[in-house]
């Protein structure tokens, strides 16, 4: 059964895309720990990080960084924290949260719940600052 990630990617449902490429997709959470975050998800559904190749490994990464240097220009932090944590999806997805203090990525606490309009708002932010880079 496909994943809600493979969903978003398939178009069959939607998401607050603010990057993609062949390979790789990056989304707002829509249930954030604080406003900014994003998952940066490959294409090929994998479950688990380290079973992906070296190569998917560094690639995402790599897609990864442009995304969080374009959300310190957005989000007011102190940098961008990086999570993998994979038990609510079964799809490989890295977390960047940005950051004020350790807190911000306290996947324990309670997550925000933004309107649509404030995920369509702040996907267009990072776009924008993508685009700029």
């Amino acid at each position: 059964m496909p994943s809600i990630f493979t969903k978003i990617i398939n178009r069959e449902i939607p998401g607050h895309i603010v990057a993609e490429n062949e390979r790789y997709i990056a989304i707002l959470d829509i249930m954030p720990l604080v406003m900014g975050h994003v998952l940066v998800i490959p294409k090929r559904e994998q479950d688990y990080l380290f079973d992906l190749s070296d190569e998917a490994l560094a690639e995402l990464m790599a897609f990864a960084k442009p995304i969080a240097k374009a959300l310190e220009k957005v989000v007011v932090c102190k940098r961008i924290g990086v999570s993998v944590i994979g038990l609510e999806v079964p799809h490989v997805h890295v977390h960047l949260v940005p950051m004020k203090s350790a807190d911000d990525v306290n996947f324990t606490r309670s997550k925000l719940k933004p309107s649509p309009q404030e995920l369509s708002l702040m996907a267009e932010k990072i776009k924008t600052a993508l685009s700029a880079t």
